[in-house]
């Protein structure tokens, strides 16, 4: 049993029923108390974070934002100084946590417009140097992401391979995050979007895509510059859509500020998830810290501030909470 005095704290002896006598520090800072009657000795209680793990909740914040920041695990490691597996741990609980607050907080949720968009990236390697050997998990990862356009609230998004399958998962996921009130739903020209929407959100939304026109790459750009887009065309797919509201815009911005937060987005570098669950976990964390943490440039508030899920600005220490 311990209690907090104005000087330190105190310690009784569960056996003897005595005050115990303050016998040193552990090794991770905590205070150490030793009975004087059965000289057993007893460390005060560990604050756990995320419920099992007991790094000191400052350095597991720190860690956190460095990760959030466009850090790479190593740099983390060197300015934290928790071992790298240690961060990976805290990534992948966090991220685990976050995923169930979004279920738990967007669901539901009244829209006007919303936007999908799917980015690339990969696990291990690249999807052309696979071999027969390697698992279904290695190679290309896209992130199905769909956001409001008025609160910039991210609504749902899923990890998976661009399939027909991925796809209906995600769209399901959106029905989930969306109320029954009719909003308009703008996506590229990804074909298997049509017969999901038609099939899970047939009676909901007012569908078009935004079919862009490549040009002809410039020589010596092929490989790692996408091709100028030339135009970009509006078509009606379901229901009766605004022309005027027919954008993609939004979302685009939004895959920007995930490949500058998340490092492992960032191109032509080494900082690529190995682990599926790694890369998932990160995405879980982006989307609950860019959803309660950030304060977005435009709205002067959080999206989840304008979306009217919270009164307030989350700290990364709430969103462990």
């Amino acid at each position: 049993m311990m209690s907090d005095t104005n000087t330190a704290k105190t310690m009784t002896c569960p056996t003897c029923n005595a005050d115990c006598q303050r016998f040193g520090t552990h090794r991770n800072g905590l205070h150490r108390f030793r009975c004087p009657i059965c000289k057993k000795t007893y460390t005060e209680a560990h604050a756990r974070v995320l419920d099992s793990m007991y790094i000191p909740q400052d350095k597991a914040v720190l860690a956190l934002r460095l990760l959030l920041e466009g850090n790479s695990i190593r740099s983390t490691e060197r300015i934290t100084e928790l071992d790298r597996n240690t961060i990976m741990s805290l990534l992948v609980k966090a991220g685990d946590r976050r995923e169930t607050l979004m279920t738990e907080k967007v669901c539901n949720l009244t829209v006007q417009d919303v936007e999908v968009d799917e980015i690339w990236g990969f696990v291990g390697k690249k999807e052309g140097h696979k071999s027969e050997d390697d698992g279904a998990e290695l190679g290309e990862a896209y992130c199905f992401i769909g956001m409001e356009r008025t609160s910039k609230l991210v609504l749902a998004w899923h990890l998976g391979k661009r399939t027909v399958k991925s796809t209906d998962t995600f769209i399901g996921k959106l029905a989930y995050a969306t109320s029954n009130v009719r909003f308009q739903l703008t996506s590229d020209g990804f074909k298997p979007y049509i017969n999901s929407v038609k099939m899970i959100l047939r009676d909901r939304v007012d569908f078009a895509q935004l079919i862009k026109v490549y040009g002809v790459s410039r020589d010596g750009e092929q490989r790692y510059s996408p091709a100028e887009v030339v135009d970009s065309i509006p078509v009606e797919i379901m229901g009766r859509p605004v022309m005027d509201r027919i954008c993609t815009s939004h979302i685009e911005r939004q895959n920007l500020s995930i490949r500058m937060g998340m490092r492992r987005m960032t191109r032509l570098t080494n900082g690529f998830s190995k682990k599926w669950e790694n890369l998932e976990a990160a995405y879980a964390l982006w989307f609950g810290y860019y959803n309660f943490c950030r304060v977005h440039s435009s709205l002067r508030v959080t999206p989840a501030m304008e979306a009217g899920l919270t009164d307030h600005i989350w700290t990364i220490s709430e969103l462990i909470a």
